[in-house]
């Protein structure tokens, strides 16, 4: 049997390399390459085409919930598991609409993780299980789902929530469009859409948003 190909995707060193020696003393278990960004990660995920990614959701560049979504687009046979500091109903379903289906919280068990991989290495679903409970209720008609906000997705095109990103970790419209490789006008046009569309005034609730919406850690 060939080894399960496993991708690690996270901006903390030490949480990285914590990740990788215990994946790697799991029999039959391969690391085959490490990412430190979101773009980093999707670009390795294009190139490896590993079986699964473990992905940090608040990494810099491009956050771990864009990222996952250009991952499944460029390798849908790729699954991937997102690791999250805190637990929210929200990112829940950011994560169900992105068609991930891996789901845990950092302060969850090694063992945790490790059942995740296993779980999803069967092409099943695993989730954290405050998590499986959410969903399960989406099925009921008094559902907690809708009393959460919409999705973020639903709101800004895939290249907007790169902006509010790169916006909300102190980029400049000179350096946005630099990093996007677009003009600074398509940059600055970008941003007065996205202002317009979320009803926000300056960068310091763009900030706020992104934080609540976990586009960045706080």
């Amino acid at each position: 049997m060939r080894p399960l190909r496993i991708l690690i995707a996270d901006d903390h060193d030490l949480m990285r390399r914590g990740v990788k020696t215990l994946l790697q003393s799991h029999e039959g278990w391969e690391i085959c390459g490490e990412a430190k960004t979101g773009r980093e990660a999707v670009e390795a995920a294009e190139k490896l085409r590993p079986d699964i990614v473990v992905l940090d959701i608040g990494m810099p560049d491009l956050n771990g919930m864009e990222a996952a979504r250009r991952i499944r687009k460029a390798s849908p046979a790729t699954e991937i598991l997102i690791l999250s500091i805190h637990y929210s109903d929200q990112l829940v379903r950011e994560i169900v609409d992105a068609g991930v289906r891996g789901y845990i919280v950092k302060s969850d068990s090694d063992r945790d993780l490790v059942i995740a991989l296993e779980t999803l290495a069967k092409h099943k679903p695993f989730f954290t299980p405050h998590a499986t409970e959410m969903i399960l209720g989406s099925f009921n008609a008094t559902s907690v789902l809708k009393e959460i906000p919409e999705l973020v997705s639903e709101r800004l095109t895939s290249r907007e929530r790169e902006i509010v990103q790169l916006l909300a970790e102190g980029k400049s419209s000179k350096e946005v469009a630099s990093s996007l490789g677009i003009s600074i006008k398509t940059a600055e046009t970008h941003r007065a859409n996205v202002m317009r569309k979320l009803e926000l005034h300056n960068v310091s609730e763009l900030v706020r948003y992104a934080v609540r919406n976990q586009i960045i850690e706080a």
